[in-house]
């Protein structure tokens, strides 16, 4: 289709850019070719007037822009900018130049093996990034695959939405292109990420052969194909067929993931060269020569005897799609390097691991010595120490936010004006965020300690982090989940426990679920992209408050007993009730992961346990009776394991430190002054902190 002139009605400037002509229209909108002041060219997707007073579609545009920002995957077109309050709602993203996948098989037929095979690739890659930021695209096909000089770019992310969300169609609506969508989409099921999958299986087949997997004479015959039929791949390539034929079947938990789907595809070497040689190649290049000629300054586009700017707009053959004009396929084009300032966030350094101890060459009972410290740096009794890749992060001293290198325990950098009892995390180890003492969040870089970002003044503490949102907990008593790269607010809701003068709740997240343990001892496990309760529990008490999740989808918590449950779920697992204490008695502390196993302490005991699930009983790995008398005085701070080594929170004044796999004491370290230790252990490094000071220590590997 061509570009054409802007006409009367038509803005002539969107925030920072310059409309130069329509890409396309449909019912809700106009997709415009703009360009910011800086010549970078960008589409500009905006809400028709007459529209944007309509609440339902104004928030249906909000979504769009806030699950199009959530993505930071290379593999998507990359929001630049957006409006959505006040005057006319837009949506600036890149102008990605070259044809969509099904112009691109129509002009120049099927894909061959090795192409099909880059191309799954790197599909396959940019849905685990969209998984990953919690959301699924819903309308993966041909139109909305861009194919650029650097690989094919997914676009359009207008019904895109959290895995657990609702659609935006209303009824009667085709909430898919007949096709496309997988059988539990044509029924109005649940959707998860497997539905994108079997959407890539159809355009992969789409891709191998110029013809659609399922196809019919109408759309009900078409999506009754989808959900009763035989897909269609008598074209495609045997060698191909038996990889795209999972991705297609009709029960979601038999289609592989998109990791799986990659691997299995691996291309041979020079695979993708179909981007850069060739017809396609070619026809990337004409379009990408038409883009920047359409986006430079007049006086450089129109010289003596060149076609008026008039005339350029309207004849220059700059194929395209309209992205989600009316709600169907579209483009956005031509890559902009540079990044938007939020995500100008160094990537994370490797952590340095610390070499290993020799119990061998070590005298049994000997304490190591310490790979650096004691330092004097620290708040006595304060937050537990953060390792973050190359630093440790701990409450100062004089107050705020610490960083010390992890290798030799220097100072990298400070944030004075933090409070750090509210709470601080790691967001993908790139960022830090804590809160200042007015409720304003901060982000710092991880290894630098520069200013990234500042938002909202009404925070109170903050609760945990994953590699998008960070959850925190606001004044009024909100629990809240804040997009940390595009700084929107994904979801609120109020807080899972009530405001307790005994501290703040203690929370976990992973897997998709936020593990929040209020000060009431009531569990609430939260998706992680609605906020909505997928599973709670009462009366766990309040020892041990913070949670453990384990890599084999396990949650467990201290407390009155120590449990475990199914992390996605809520399934119950087991409660060691031999254990449970008696009411009056401290029950068990935070308990610590140990890969398929957990550790925990109660009273003057440890225990590290692994789970029969089919049985909902613990397995007994061993048990210890912490030496000393009374009880452990730290029954928040859990055990830390680093190598083959457990620490823990022991009786009279120590650290208890065990071998993980035999439960023999290895041996006691003990720091000066008097209160309750604070440990964290990343890199073969355990960092013990006490009374204001802190050291690093070595572990054992054998």
């Amino acid at each position: 289709m061509t570009t054409q002139p802007l006409t009367t009605g038509d803005p002539l400037r969107l925030g920072p850019y310059r409309l130069l002509g329509v890409l396309g229209e449909g019912g809700m909108g106009k997709v415009y070719v703009g360009r910011d002041g800086d010549g970078a060219p960008a589409a500009v997707k905006v809400l028709r007037p007459e529209l944007a007073h309509d609440r339902h579609l104004a928030q249906r545009f909000v979504r769009e822009a806030d699950m199009a920002r959530a993505v930071t995957s290379t593999g998507v077109a990359r929001v630049l900018g957006a409006q959505t309050e006040g005057g006319r709602p837009w949506i600036a993203a890149e102008f990605l130049a070259g044809p969509t996948l099904d112009e691109a098989v129509r002009a120049y037929g099927p894909m061959d093996g090795p192409a099909v095979r880059a191309l799954a690739v790197r599909l396959a890659r940019t849905l685990h990034d969209i998984h990953a930021a919690g959301l699924i695209h819903r309308d993966l096909k041909p139109a909305n695959i861009v194919l650029t000089s650097t690989g094919p770019r997914i676009i359009d992310f207008g019904i895109a939405r959290p895995e657990h969300g609702l659609t935006l169609t209303t009824t009667g609506q085709i909430p898919v292109t007949p096709g496309y969508g997988a059988p539990e989409q044509v029924l109005g099921q649940r959707v998860g990420p497997a539905s994108d999958v079997f959407s890539l299986g159809a355009v992969l087949a789409y891709a191998a052969s110029g013809r659609r997997a399922f196809d019919g004479a109408h759309v009900p015959a078409v999506q009754y194909e989808v959900v009763h039929g035989t897909p269609d791949l008598s074209l495609v390539p045997p060698e191909l067929r038996e990889l795209i034929e999972p991705c297609l079947a009709k029960d979601p938990a038999y289609r592989p993931r998109p990791p799986q789907v990659a691997e299995a595809f691996a291309p041979p070497k020079g695979a993708d060269r179909v981007w850069r040689k060739g017809p396609l190649a070619d026809d990337i290049k004409r379009r990408e020569t038409a883009t920047k000629r359409l986006t430079a300054p007049a006086e450089t586009v129109v010289p003596s005897g060149s076609p008026s700017r008039r005339r350029f707009l309207t004849g220059a053959a700059v194929s395209v799609a309209v992205l989600g004009a009316g709600g169907g396929a579209g483009a956005w084009w031509l890559n902009r390097e540079e990044k938007p300032k939020a995500f100008d966030v160094p990537p994370a350094v490797r952590t340095p691991e610390a070499a290993f101890v020799s119990a061998i060459d070590t005298t049994p009972g000997e304490v190591p010595k310490p790979l650096w410290g004691p330092l004097d740096v620290v708040a006595a009794g304060g937050e537990l120490p953060l390792p973050v890749r190359d630093v440790v992060i701990v409450q100062a001293k004089t107050g705020g936010l610490l960083a010390l290198s992890v290798t030799d325990g220097k100072e990298r950098w400070r944030a004075r004006d933090i409070d750090a009892d509210a709470g601080f995390v790691s967001v993908g180890d790139r960022m830090v965020v804590g809160v200042d003492k007015e409720g304003v969040l901060n982000a710092f870089a991880a290894s630098t300690g520069a200013p990234v970002w500042q938002t909202g003044s009404d925070v109170d503490d903050v609760l945990a982090a994953d590699d998008t949102h960070v959850y925190l907990v606001t004044k009024d008593n909100e629990l809240r989940a804040v997009n940390a790269w595009t700084l929107a607010t994904t979801w609120s809701r109020p807080m899972t426990s009530p405001r307790s003068q005994n501290g703040p709740a203690k929370a976990a997240v992973g897997r998709k679920r936020l593990v929040v343990h209020g000060r009431d001892g009531h569990v609430a496990a939260l998706y992680t992209e609605n906020g909505e309760t997928d599973w709670d529990i009462k009366g766990q008490g309040t020892d041990g408050q913070a949670p453990a999740l384990g890599q084999n989808n396990i949650a467990y918590l201290g407390g009155h007993s120590l449990m475990a449950r199914r992390l996605d779920r809520g399934d119950y697992l087991w409660a060691e009730e031999s254990l449970t204490t008696e009411a009056g008695e401290p029950g068990f502390g935070s308990p610590a992961v140990d890969g398929d196993l957990v550790v925990a302490v109660r009273k003057y005991s440890v225990y590290r346990l692994g789970t029969l699930p089919d049985y909902h009983t613990a397995e007994s790995k061993w048990s210890k009776v912490l030496d000393g008398f009374g009880l452990s005085s730290d029954p928040v701070s859990p055990p830390v394991v680093e190598g083959t080594t457990v620490w823990v929170h022991g009786l009279e004044d120590r650290v208890e430190v065990i071998h993980k796999v035999s439960g023999d004491l290895l041996f006691n370290a003990k720091m000066q002054g008097q209160g309750p230790y604070q440990l964290a252990s990343d890199g073969n490094r355990v960092f013990l902190a006490r009374a204001g000071r802190i050291v690093a220590m070595p572990v054992f590997g054998v």
